[in-house]
């Protein structure tokens, strides 16, 4: 299975949130959300602010201690909802990042100014499964340098790299 199969998109709503970005002749090529270890972060955030909240609840008896911790859960609801309207996207003419909740941006290049793409792994990132691409691009600092938090990392290496840069087929036919 490569990875264009694994990154079908079964839902509706992710399909609506990435068509509205296509031009009328683009063909969706990739299309895939973060790695959900971008939600780490926050996540710890409310485990502690749950663990702290409990001890100051046991200790000093004050149950309002527990408010405190909204805003932690808060922010978990809000990275989650972040995360899931994130999309990395690979057409045939160009590579795009779109995000945002309130605000949408959207972070585009040319392929053809694609000059190289580099894959970066962390200990953490090759320990649960995501990588950052580093893109380098011809002429001055571009929007769309480092994405990070890819799933499939290196499957998505290899598929990017062939769209972007055509891929060589080494045996005669």
């Amino acid at each position: 299975m490569n990875i264009q199969d694994m990154m079908v998109f079964r839902h509706e709503a992710g399909s609506r949130t990435v068509g509205r970005y296509l031009m009328s002749h683009e063909g969706r090529v990739i299309a895939v959300r973060g790695h959900p270890a971008v939600l780490l972060p926050a996540l710890l955030a409310v485990v502690g602010g749950l663990i702290a909240c409990g001890l100051a609840a046991a200790v000093t008896g004050i149950m309002w201690v527990w408010w405190l911790w909204l805003p932690t859960l808060g922010y978990l609801v809000w990275k989650v909802l972040a995360w899931s309207l994130r999309y990395f996207l690979v057409t045939e003419h160009r590579l795009m990042v779109i995000s945002g909740v309130l605000n949408r941006q959207v972070a585009m290049m040319p392929l053809a100014k694609v000059e190289d793409i580099a894959l970066e792994r962390s200990m953490l990132g090759r320990v649960l499964g995501y990588g950052e691409f580093v893109i380098e691009s011809a002429g001055q600092k571009q929007a769309l340098r480092n994405v990070r938090f890819m799933p499939y990392p290196e499957q998505l290496y290899l598929e990017v790299s062939t769209e972007v840069f055509g891929a060589e087929d080494p045996s005669p036919d």
